[in-house]
């Protein structure tokens, strides 16, 4: 027996005349009646609004999870340089094949200047050389990418010093063996020991410690707390035997030169590397500009795939819903000829099942923000601290949406058995066992 059966009396008296309310009870009271008959039915209730709850609680993780990738991706990008852009060697075709972004092996370091010349948008060219090294300090060693660079790097691509000094070009000319390293460099060859001036093995060659970087974090495809800089000269010569730059570094005069300095990089590439008329271009140009708005377009399309999917989980709720409030019509067959027999109008009966239905969505989509919000709150805690360490961020948005849709699901769902009930013939219903 339902709790509208066991409270049968306010639910059948009899309308009085000249009462503002022409119907049996007014909004507060079938609230009431909602609200009691979910607490007297904890564990259907609970069944019934699960899937409002996982719902509402994976739309909330979902959004947060797709925006907060979408703002790692940003500041990564960020920090990589507002107005900075990546060039490097085209892909060559062997047998109709290409080989891949780089392949074609045409830079070199008497270039970077003639680029300078050429290009009038452009502020700095700085010529780059990566590549894996094995680099130890006294019984500790490790794997890490050694990446060759003019001291001009550090200012364009944003790493400013913790400790000690940049190299020079001096030591470009030179070829010197000295390094500046990423924190994380330091951390698992020194620990707790001075690094700056000590003597580290890169590739079985000694280098001096001259600089620290500060802590910054993975930036797209690189990062430079893992890894050891050195001048590309010495790079190139001294530690891989290398003839031709791995990239160059970009950096426009402003942020409206872009467009301006790539158009005046590409048209350089084919004077210097002297390319035929109507040859694809020997270069390709990436800019930060672009990446971002790529880096935002994939973002974007992948928080809508999240959302879409966890929207499924309130849909199968919002069925489940019209499923028990189908069920409750029957059971209340009854009850609902008595009322009809005393007065109650069809908009009653339709306003009171409708009701009890949004009060289910309500309820639980109330149940499933604070699921959601906890959920992501976990989720967005450094590992070390018991959570997951992922890239989350809590907006108002998907919380009210997910709400709001909640209760449309409620209405939408909740629409045919309140019909159904608001529809039953009194006499029929009275008969009913």
């Amino acid at each position: 027996m339902s709790v509208v059966e066991q409270s049968a009396a306010p639910l059948i008296a009899p309308v009085k005349l000249g009462v503002r309310h022409t119907r049996g009870m007014s909004m507060t009271e079938a609230f009431r009646i909602a609200l009691q008959g979910l607490v007297a039915n904890k564990l259907r209730s609970f069944l019934t609004m699960l899937g409002i709850i996982i719902g509402v609680g994976s739309v909330i993780v979902m959004v947060a999870l797709g925006q907060g990738v979408a703002k790692a991706s940003q500041d990564a990008i960020a920090k990589l340089g507002t107005n900075v852009m990546t060039v490097m060697p085209n892909s060559q075709m062997r047998g109709g094949v290409s080989q891949g972004m780089g392949s074609q092996q045409n830079l070199k370091m008497e270039h970077v200047e003639q680029f300078k010349k050429l290009c009038p948008s452009v502020k700095v060219v700085v010529p780059e050389y990566r590549g894996s090294g094995q680099v130890k300090f006294q019984n500790q060693n490790t794997k890490t990418t050694v990446f060759g660079a003019s001291p001009e790097y550090f200012a364009v691509r944003n790493l400013p010093l913790a400790e000690g000094k940049l190299f020079t070009d001096d030591d470009l000319k030179r070829k010197a063996k000295v390094c500046v390293i990423g924190d994380n460099i330091r951390e698992t060859l020194f620990g707790s020991i001075q690094p700056i001036g000590k003597s580290i093995k890169v590739n079985g060659q000694n280098f001096r410690v001259i600089g620290l970087t500060q802590k910054r974090g993975g930036m797209m495809f690189r990062n430079p707390d893992d890894q050891i800089t050195i001048p590309v000269t010495t790079a190139m010569r001294r530690v891989f035997g290398a003839e031709y730059l791995a990239s160059l570094s970009v950096q426009a005069i402003n942020e409206t030169k872009m467009t301006a300095a790539e158009d005046e990089l590409t048209e350089a590439a084919k004077k210097i590397l002297k390319s035929s008329p109507g040859e694809e271009s020997p270069i390709r140009v990436f800019n930060q500009a672009d990446l971002m708005e790529s880096a935002n377009q994939q973002s974007g399309f992948l928080t809508m795939l999240l959302a879409g999917i966890a929207l499924v989980s309130l849909i199968v709720g919002g069925i489940g819903i019209m499923n028990i409030m189908l069920v409750s019509v029957t059971e209340r067959t009854r009850e609902i000829g008595i009322r009809k027999a005393i007065g109650a109008k069809r908009k009653d009966i339709l306003y009171q099942f409708l009701i009890e239905s949004v009060t289910l969505s309500l309820v639980g989509g109330l149940m499933g923000i604070g699921g959601g919000v906890g959920i992501a709150l976990w989720m967005a805690r450094p590992a070390d601290e018991g959570g997951v360490g992922f890239p989350m961020m809590l907006t108002p948005q998907p919380i009210i949406i997910s709400f709001v849709f909640s209760a449309i699901v409620g209405i939408f769902f909740g629409i045919y058995p309140a019909f159904k009930a608001s529809a039953l013939d009194p006499i029929e219903a009275l008969r009913y066992e």
